[in-house]
């Protein structure tokens, strides 16, 4: 891929390259109320200044929907469908481009970049769009096999339905936050001796919390009540692509999942990036999902045999110790799917769900082959029996109070040509004191 060059200043190594252009919400001391931008090396574009002084004018056709970049979400420009979202994102490429046929609009506009053009440690991030609903699917095999050899067997491992289609359940939604919101341990019920006779639950903090890898695409295409989307047209309804940490409390999972899985073990907490990196962005870094020796249902059936992303992604943990160090524990491929999103969105809608702009699907965790690769601490310590070596000698079986969780991501391997996602950060905070009697 031919490298993009620009007028303005994109620091090498930059996962917001003039390739990318995601788009955000941001805030600012001086203007509180939220509103669109992307993101552009190390600052941020102001959408709502951009247009509001012109910055569309060489653009007839994005000119009638430039209240968009006004909204506090980015739900009405999701709306517009993909076709804008393209025009939009390539506009702004050819206005940063070293040769743009538009320089007046901004290269030779020293006071609208002043007005414009933000440093990324000036402005506040929030949700990028507002969820009506989320549904987390578990489309990482090696992570349900891991899983799966922990809590039964190898030969049992896999359920019989999983390769014939995308398992999933839903989440809450209002639990959704952005990246760098702390995150507090949860309460619930928890099983402290599963060999007991007789099965009576605790109610506790959870001892057992944990992160997990996941990718999060959202919608920008509704379908109407009672009518299916095709597997053929559903790409069409994928406005982008964040990163997602879908924190678990494994000790509240495993007595509260039978019979109808997760639910308070879940449902504290999921913490998203807040740049969403436009599907078009990632074409390029398409690839073959892992290998189904199942034979797949023909709504399930893709054309193109390229439909998960090669996007690198990595995990640290950064511990409370005085120094602040922090390890990587985590180096995995967002390739490592069986399903993409969509097959995901196919699957979700074949009985007539309807879907909604905003709504969001989260992959599930996202493992590799080797301890090395694996999207989460259950996996790694296979539920707390080995201890993970992290930084300056210390374990971890779970995560603890203190710890922080940073995920990255990025595409590519030309330092001047990177469409990555920034990060997703949580800091896992004591819990509360909660008194359950009367």
């Amino acid at each position: 891929m031919t490298s993009l060059r620009s007028w303005f200043s994109i620091p090498r190594g930059s996962h917001f390259s003039l390739h990318n252009i995601p788009f955000g919400i941001i805030s600012t001391p001086s203007s509180q109320r939220p509103r669109v931008a992307v993101a552009i090396g190390d600052h941020a574009l102001d959408l709502q200044v951009f247009a509001a002084s012109n910055g569309f004018s060489a653009c007839s056709i994005i000119q009638p929907h430039q209240s968009v970049f006004s909204e506090p979400t980015l739900n009405a420009f999701a709306a517009l469908g993909r076709p804008m979202h393209s025009v939009v994102r390539e506009y702004i490429q050819s206005v940063f481009s070293k040769d743009t046929p538009f320089p007046d609009v901004l290269r030779n506009n020293t006071k609208l970049q002043k007005e414009a053009l933000l440093s990324l440690s000036q402005v506040k991030m929030h949700l990028p769009m507002k969820i009506g609903d989320y549904t987390d699917f578990y489309a990482g095999l090696n992570h349900a096999y891991n899983c799966g050899c922990l809590f039964r067997t190898p030969q049992t491992a896999l359920q019989p339905n999983y390769k014939h289609m995308p398992v999933g359940y839903h989440g809450r939604a209002s639990s959704v936050v952005v990246s760098g919101t702390p995150i507090r341990r949860p309460h619930g019920q928890i099983l402290l001796d599963p060999t007991a006779e007789k099965k009576v639950p605790t109610f506790s903090a959870s001892r057992k919390l944990d992160f997990e890898l996941e990718l999060g695409a959202f919608i920008c295409k509704t379908n109407k009540h009672g009518e299916p989307v095709p597997i053929q047209e559903a790409e069409q309804s994928l406005f982008g692509v964040v990163l997602l940490n879908d924190w678990s409390a494994r000790d509240i999972q495993s007595w509260e999942a039978v019979p109808l899985g997760p639910f308070n073990s879940k449902n504290f907490a999921s913490s998203i990036s807040p740049w969403v990196v436009l599907a078009d962005a990632l074409e390029p870094f398409k690839t073959k999902a892992m290998e189904n020796d199942a034979e797949v249902l023909p709504y399930l059936k893709e054309t193109n045999p390229k439909s998960v992303y090669d996007i690198q992604l990595q995990v640290d943990l950064k511990t409370t110790a005085p120094d602040g160090k922090s390890s990587t524990i985590t180096k995995t491929s967002g390739k490592h799917l069986l399903w993409s999103f969509p097959q995901m969105m196919a699957h979700h809608t074949v009985n007539g769900c309807p879907m909604q702009v905003g709504d969001m699907l989260g992959s599930g965790t996202i493992s590799g082959t080797e301890p090395s690769e694996f999207g989460s601490l259950l996996e790694q310590s296979q539920n707390g029996r080995v201890a993970v070596k992290i930084a300056d000698g210390e374990e971890r079986n779970f995560l603890e109070d203190g710890d922080e969780i940073r995920i990255t991501g990025v595409c590519g391997s030309d330092e001047d040509a990177l469409v990555g996602f920034g990060q997703c950060v949580g800091r896992i905070e004591p819990a509360i004191s909660l008194s359950i009697d009367g």
